[in-house]
């Protein structure tokens, strides 16, 4: 789903660079909240996370699957990010990745970066955030819905950046194509793809689920343990024979001014390690059994004649491009090597900007509290002379 340069004209590829401008501003405040940073937030877990998120779409991304005779699909990846990480994270998620692709590695043209993050960012954390919480409102409150609810989410979600890309064309074509033939083969290659990245955000959902639920943002109010006091069976019976009175316990003794107990929070890092782990599996060596068929999109605009227009990437040069390296000749060391430097660059770029939101939220708290101690303590009197 990657556009490249010259698919779309200059207007609307301006058009949707300010969509995407302004998706990220706002991304960026609404990914306060979903990160938290207070002490006992669910949210503040979510920080060092997200970081590893972005870098696991990135490496799950290099995994091209076959959907069809000739023509291959891999995750997009903003379902799975909306629903782990919160919809404001998820399109800063896809919006790192989206831009490492098209810097470093070729991947997805410069000018058709605004278009990309709006289709395959945008779009997909939109349409997948809002399936899945409205599923959640109507299943029952079981781990195996939440499972089944992210499966239905990603597979609408892929097929409706198609949508978006084929209204975009529609709008700023440069070739002269009958759209509805664009619509139908987009739209019916990308649901089969949709069905990959169905299975990959279920797969990866389920095991967090499995681990840590608390983990999965956009589940944690369905998932979350609610403890009832339940009368005894002596007191729900009214014709049950009176007990005993019991004696009098003695009086507690008074505590001791201690501070309150906190409640133990559970560490992250094992399951980050982990994670990390698999992306790294995923990126410096499943990335070589790719299939190395066109994707959707690369296939239709073959088909249609939509690639006509299409421009030489400003960073073709880059000794990342087409996620080699330059001067390996061995393709398998290549590819990993190059799958492996994409993941820690993306994780680098993604864990900084999360970080300094997390505590750009911090600083913000401090300071707010700071001004409501100030606004309540008492002023000290004017000191008299003599």
């Amino acid at each position: 789903m990657h556009v490249p340069d010259g698919f779309i004209n200059a207007p609307v590829s301006a058009g949707t660079g300010v969509v995407a401008a302004a998706a990220v501003a706002v991304s960026l405040r609404g990914a306060r909240r979903e990160l938290g940073g207070g002490p006992g937030e669910a949210g503040e877990r979510t920080a060092p996370l997200a970081g590893l998120v972005a870098a696991f779409i990135f490496a799950v991304q290099m995994l091209n699957f076959p959907v069809a005779a000739g023509t291959s699909g891999h995750l997009l990846g903003g379902a799975l990010a909306a629903i782990l990480v919160g919809p404001y994270t998820g399109v800063l998620c896809v919006s790192v990745v989206l831009l490492l692709q098209a810097v470093l590695f070729a991947d997805g043209g410069l000018t058709a970066l605004g278009t990309n993050i709006t289709d395959m960012g945008v779009v997909t954390v939109l349409v997948a955030y809002g399936i899945f919480r409205g599923l959640l409102r109507v299943l029952p409150r079981r781990r195996s819905m939440v499972t089944g609810a992210s499966f239905v989410a990603a597979l609408v979600s892929v097929p409706a950046a198609a949508v978006a890309f084929t209204a975009l064309y529609a709008l700023g074509g440069t070739t002269d194509v009958a759209l509805g033939k664009v619509f139908g083969a987009m739209v019916g290659v990308h649901v089969l793809i949709g069905i990959g990245e169905a299975v990959i955000t279920a797969t990866t959902v389920g095991a967090v689920v499995a681990v840590r639920p608390d983990l999965v943002y956009a589940a944690r109010d369905r998932l979350t343990v609610r403890l009832q006091l339940r009368p005894s069976p002596l007191s729900a019976d009214p014709d049950a024979a009176p007990r005993p009175a019991a004696a009098p316990a003695p009086a507690p003794e008074p505590a001791s001014p201690a501070a309150p107990a906190t409640p133990r929070r559970r560490s992250t890092r094992p399951l980050w390690i982990t994670g990390l782990v698999v992306t790294l599996l995923c990126a410096g060596g499943l990335s070589f059994y790719a299939s190395s068929s066109p994707d959707g999109l690369e296939k239709v605009a073959a088909d249609h004649g939509i690639d006509k227009k299409a421009e030489k990437h400003a960073a073709e040069d880059s000794p990342l491009a087409d996620y080699g390296v330059e001067d390996i000749a061995d393709a398998r060391l290549s590819g990993g090597l190059a799958g492996v430097i994409g993941v820690g660059a993306t994780l680098a770029v993604g864990s900084g900007v999360f970080v300094l939101l997390r505590r750009r939220r911090d600083q913000t708290r401090h300071e707010a509290a700071g001004a409501r101690t100030a606004e309540g303590a008492p002023t000290a009197p004017p000191a008299t002379e003599g």
